[in-house]
């Protein structure tokens, strides 16, 4: 066999009914529509009507606000929950799942919620300062795990601007030519002492 006598089942492709040709074809005249009505015509009707009744996507509450697409969902884990460990033990994610304290491949964040009783390295994703400084109390250390936060050029220009020291004195500006010219052709203005009298005009 040859690949020019490659040939599909049979029955697996079927020719398609052609409508609208002819009374004699057996689709002619109204081509399976049945005579006049909604489903007769062209347009049909449009995606979610209800027969005239009012829709569901009217019928459901609008709530404010939005869903921001880049928010990050974290198992959060208290300080409360870290003096089940060990003194110098290590706690990562893998010992946090292990304990039930988070789901696998769920990044982490430490919260200062609690009293920490141990001296513990803690490896997370994110950490409240309130929880970091706790543990750095007890002696322990924190690593924060994942690639550090990305800002954007206006922010990293803002906080560049902030480390620069403002200049102490400003040198004076230098007059133009030109104007230093006009000041000098004009006479001083005299402003009249308190108690004399301006000279009447001849």
């Amino acid at each position: 066999m040859e690949l020019h006598d490659l040939r599909p089942a049979a029955g697996a492709h079927r020719k398609s009914r052609r409508i609208g040709r002819g009374t004699g074809s057996g689709r002619g005249k109204t081509s399976g529509r049945g005579q006049k009505g909604q489903n007769a015509r062209s347009e049909g009707f449009r995606l979610g009507f209800e027969g005239g009744q009012m829709p569901l996507s009217q019928r459901l509450p609008k709530l404010p606000g939005f869903k921001n697409p880049f928010h990050k969902t974290y198992a959060v884990v208290n300080l409360s929950k870290l003096s089940r460990f060990a003194d110098g033990t290590t706690v990562d994610g893998a010992l946090l799942t292990e304990a039930g304290l988070a789901r696998p491949g769920e990044e982490i964040k430490i919260l200062g919620t609690g009293d920490l009783k141990r001296k513990l390295t803690v490896e997370a994703h994110s950490f409240s300062l309130s929880a970091r400084e706790a543990i750095e109390a007890r002696g322990g250390s924190v690593k924060v795990l994942g690639e550090p936060r990305k800002i954007g050029p206006r922010r990293t220009a803002a906080k560049t601007a902030k480390r620069v020291p403002a200049p102490e004195e400003e040198e004076p500006v230098a007059e133009k030519p030109e104007t230093a010219k006009r000041a000098a052709g004009k006479p001083a203005a005299v402003k009249d002492e308190p108690g004399e009298a301006a000279p009447p005009d001849e």
